[in-house]
């Protein structure tokens, strides 16, 4: 018996060495990758390039609500400056209370790499956290908030913006001229702390298996949405091509006197369906666990919306929702395209049928989901929406700009993490579609509509991961208005 045991291991031995130098020998030298990634991205450039945004009638977006100023930091040197030992458990908090959830929650999200956001009640922690933040070496200061970030992407891709937010002089100075601001002056804008990571980063014995953020907040103005009054009365003489609306996160969780919340949403819900119809309307999703507001949301908001966008937590999260099952707080980081493919179907059946049920509102004529991988959207074919397959491209080409901090795209600080081919859909048998390097963006036809999908050039020297799904998702609009 021994051996034949001492003979398996050096067979088995033997058997590895020559996997390793045939995988050695036979794998694509470098030269062959750079010229792939090349190739990919001269694709998706001419993509992109093949639809351009009208500079003598610029489109008109209105966005709404809120902003704030962020301070980006690196988010474990934080944890440490605190004196935060790592949790010996991972446990998700639907809000922060003290240190230890702080630590707890950073844990839960930070393995797998997964985006998430949530309220702090302890005022003095956060009042801690701030202070911290602003002594730490390397902290940068940017303009915060969905509504202001989709907002400044917008105008810098060539559209006049209507932005509902409440800011102070110093952050109306630094927006684009092509944004007009409805809602009042405040001397101090609120505070977001964005607590960002780099893939492969480790704190205690948690290792981020991707580049993300944990973001944290003590705001109560944004949760009331104080812009909505002046937003509505600017709104009927700006006559928008497309209404968004954003940063109802801020709703979540967040400690409301009984029934103010639905009396916020009632009001935002008649504000959209007095939109005129030649108005889009599109709601961005964001990191929701509050499951009472999520259903708010979905009778209140989500009828009155013809485009969704959201990234892979919040899509199983909604689905969830329709499913009568619980709020998915934490969902695969790098899903498969077959199965967000699958999902992206469903919402859009379950969503269309609730509203055809409902007898009012408008159907979902459009769902986009991004990923780090690759892009997604699916279009209702006759809708207005247009251009879906360069709109693809954009919102591609938008998460790597974003996240390396840089309008030029260099291929040697990317790489392609999306599969050679992509099975359509989970179901036995379902057609595989190859990645070709010289036409990268895959769009087909099924019952209604039209489903393109783009991988995603995946920046891996980080300069900043919060925000991008509103740069991603305000860059695909712009080709589709």
């Amino acid at each position: 018996m021994a051996i034949e045991l001492r003979s398996g291991l050096k067979y088995g031995t033997v058997l590895s060495v020559a996997m390793v130098l045939f995988a050695y020998w036979f794998r694509p030298p470098h030269s062959v990758l750079d010229e792939r990634l090349d190739a990919v991205l001269s694709s998706l450039l001419r993509a992109e390039r093949k639809v351009g945004v009208n500079d003598v009638a610029r489109p008109r977006v209105a966005i709404g609500f809120g902003g704030c100023v962020d301070i980006i930091v690196d988010g474990v040197t934080l944890l440490n400056k605190m004196g935060l030992r790592p949790a010996d458990r991972p446990l998700h908090h639907d809000y922060i209370e003290n240190a230890e959830q702080l630590s707890q929650s950073f844990a839960y999200f930070f393995a797998p790499g997964a985006a998430s956001e949530r309220f702090v009640l302890n005022d003095t922690l956060f009042s801690d956290l701030v202070e911290a933040s602003r002594e730490l070496p390397g902290n940068r200061w940017s303009i915060g908030g969905n509504a202001p970030v989709m907002a400044s992407r917008m105008a810098g891709e060539g559209c006049d913006v209507l932005l509902g937010g409440s800011f102070s002089t110093d952050f109306n100075d630094i927006l684009s001229p092509h944004i007009t601001v409805a809602g009042n002056t405040v001397e101090e804008p609120d505070i977001h702390l964005i607590l960002e990571y780099p893939s492969g980063t480790t704190w205690g014995q948690y290792t981020s298996r991707r580049a993300n953020r944990y973001i944290i907040h003590s705001d109560d103005h944004n949760p009331y949405l104080d812009s909505m009054e002046e937003f509505e009365k600017k709104l009927q003489s700006f006559k928008p091509d497309l209404l968004v609306v954003g940063g109802l996160q801020m709703m979540d969780n967040f400690p409301f006197k009984q029934g103010e919340r639905e009396e916020l949403l009632t009001h935002l819900a008649r504000l959209l369906s007095s939109s005129s119809p030649r108005t889009s309307v599109h709601f961005e999703m964001a990191s929701f666990v509050d499951e009472h507001l999520l259903w708010d949301l979905l009778r209140l908001v989500i009828p009155h919306a013809d485009s969704l966008g959201m990234n892979e937590q919040e899509l199983p999260n909604l689905l969830g929702l329709f499913r009568g099952t619980n709020v998915t707080v934490l969902s695969d980081p790098n899903p498969r395209v077959a199965t967000v493919l699958d999902q992206m179907r469903e919402l859009y059946r379950l969503v269309n049928r609730r509203q055809r049920e409902a007898g009012g509102g408008r159907p979902l004529s459009r769902l986009h989901v991004h990923t780090l991988a690759f892009q997604a959207i699916i279009v209702t074919r006759g809708s207005r929406w247009k251009n879906t397959m360069s709109a693809t491209a954009k919102a591609s080409l938008t998460a790597n700009r974003h996240v390396c901090g840089s309008a030029d795209i260099d291929p040697s600080k990317a790489r392609l993490i999306m599969d050679e081919s992509f099975s359509v859909s989970r179901r036995e048998g379902s057609q595989r579609i190859p990645l070709q390097e010289t036409r990268p963006v895959s769009c087909w036809l099924e019952d209604d509509y039209e489903i393109c999908v783009a991988p995603v050039l995946v920046c891996t020297e980080v300069y900043q991961t919060a925000g991008g799904g509103d740069n991603i998702s305000a860059a695909g609009l712009v080709l589709q208005i």
